[in-house]
């Protein structure tokens, strides 16, 4: 049968750019379909606009004032307000960098949702095409929770909060995990009084108990009310503000509302029974090669459920291509890598591998080595000494997880994801030398506290001595 395609793309965000840009550099033919803008959700109100924000309100905390993230190495007009600034950088991003990356691809771009007519075809507007092989890229939406009055007030999600003409005075934000902690400390930092109001018991719910205590330490010092363990019982406007009232009696009030409570899926527009393939509350269904019921259709990224996060999806774009290329013997499963992930507050909060939490459940033996910044002399100077490096390693020295709270965090943790991704004991980790005064030096250190602790053994006390 001829296809008009060799590859359909459904959705253009980090997942779906990996594919279609991927796939075309391979000499296929490629059409990339997106309803919205190329990068989809996290280049224009996710990832990039977030981290613009914050860098900006971080520079604001420390110098006090914008200027110094003017525009003009970009030669860009100077925007008034954080906001303006942030869409003038994405303009200039999606004209001058994105776009030339699918030159190679068929771009059906803001023609409208795309539509399965049977497993091989897919409409657009009001025209059809055809591919040998899709995959569905289409991301997730902000969830809403059904808290009574919500749907009568006008609140900000983070597809709308990045429209905002100035920062408000004071802000209320429902939830407090990844987005709402990096918004709360952005919003907190360029002005405005804020609250974040949630039902787990610590911030950052997604991860361990004491990465959330410390982060709220710093909210607190800095003037962010954390309320924990709330539940919403009611919402709405009056006098040009909005009301929350909690499951604790309390009433708090905000110029605006931010919904940051998790993230959901809608395939409806799909038509995804056309084509046979099968989905459900968690997302669509996949293999370990992240095929669909429909072993023609692949759907890699955060429609799957699998993991919430843009380089994951980047990551599973890449493996589910390179399994619709390769033959059965050599195709790989995107189970097989670990995720590290990073919340981008200051401090930050990165991760990476088994939870304590986890282990403890599972009652899996490990021990905790720990690296404080306040002990490492560069963090003291650099006034960064918030936060430490956890390693929970088995007696031999398997690295299970890796918690950093501290400066670099993001970047640090790419290292430990490396070691247990490929099964390297934590004495690889010592033996690597570290730039110093770096921030990774405290990885080094916490390897080499690992390695102390075995020099405890009287055993090897004694071969040493015999040794020596």
């Amino acid at each position: 049968m001829h296809y008009d395609y060799d590859v359909a793309v459904i959705g253009l965000g980090p997942a779906g750019m990996a594919v279609s840009i991927m796939a075309s550099h391979m000499g296929l033919r490629v059409l990339g379909i997106e309803k919205r803008g190329l990068g989809g959700e996290c280049m224009h109100v996710g990832c990039i606009p977030s981290k613009a924000l914050l860098r900006m309100a971080h520079a604001r905390h420390a110098v006090g004032r914008l200027e110094s993230f003017a525009l003009t190495e970009l030669d860009l007009p100077t925007p008034t307000t954080p906001f303006a600034q942030i869409a003038e950088h994405l303009r200039f991003i999606d004209e001058k960098k994105t776009t030339k990356m699918f030159e190679k691809v068929d771009l059906k771009l803001r023609e409208g949702p795309a539509a399965f007519v049977d497993p091989h075809t897919i409409a657009v507007a009001e025209a059809t095409y055809t591919a040998k092989k899709i995959f569905v890229c289409t991301g997730t939406q902000p969830a809403i929770p059904p808290i009574p009055g919500l749907d009568g007030v006008d609140y900000l999600t983070n597809e709308t909060i990045f429209d905002l003409d100035g920062v408000p005075e004071s802000l209320l934000i429902l939830g407090g995990g990844a987005i709402g902690c990096e918004m709360a400390q952005a919003f907190r930092r360029l002005g405005a009084r804020v609250s974040v109001v949630h039902m787990d018991r610590h911030l950052l719910p997604h991860g361990d108990w004491d990465a959330g205590e410390l982060l709220e330490g710093v909210f607190t010092d800095e003037g962010i009310t954390v309320f924990n363990e709330r539940s919403i019982q009611r919402v709405w406007e009056e006098g040009g503000a909005v009301a929350l009232r909690t499951n604790r009696n309390e009433t708090l009030w905000g110029d605006r509302l931010l919904v940051a409570a998790g993230r959901t899926r809608d395939f409806g527009a799909l038509n995804l029974e056309a084509a046979g393939v099968a989905y459900d509350a968690a997302g669509i269904r996949v293999d370990r090669a992240l095929r669909t019921t429909a072993r023609h259709i692949y759907a890699p990224g955060d429609c799957n459920g699998a993991y919430l996060f843009s380089h994951a999806a980047m990551h599973q774009g890449m493996v589910a291509l390179i399994n619709a290329v390769a033959p059965w013997p050599l195709r790989t499963s995107f189970r097989k890598y670990v995720v590290p992930w990073t919340v981008f507050t200051d401090p930050p909060v990165a991760h990476v591998g088994w939870l304590e939490r986890d282990l403890v459940e599972n009652d899996v033996p490990f021990e905790t080595i720990e690296a404080r910044y306040d002990d490492y002399g560069a963090a003291i100077a650099e006034r960064a000494a918030i936060g430490s490096v956890k390693a929970f390693v088995s007696e031999t020295g398997r690295i299970f997880g890796v918690r950093i709270v501290g400066e670099g965090a993001g970047e640090m943790i790419n290292e430990w994801g490396l070691a247990i991704q490929n099964r390297l004991r934590i004495h690889k980790i010592m033996l690597l030398q570290h730039s110093f005064p770096s921030m990774s030096f405290l990885s080094k250190r916490v390897a080499e506290g690992w390695m102390m602790k075995r020099m405890e053994s009287p055993f090897l006390r004694r071969l040493v001595r015999l040794l020596f």
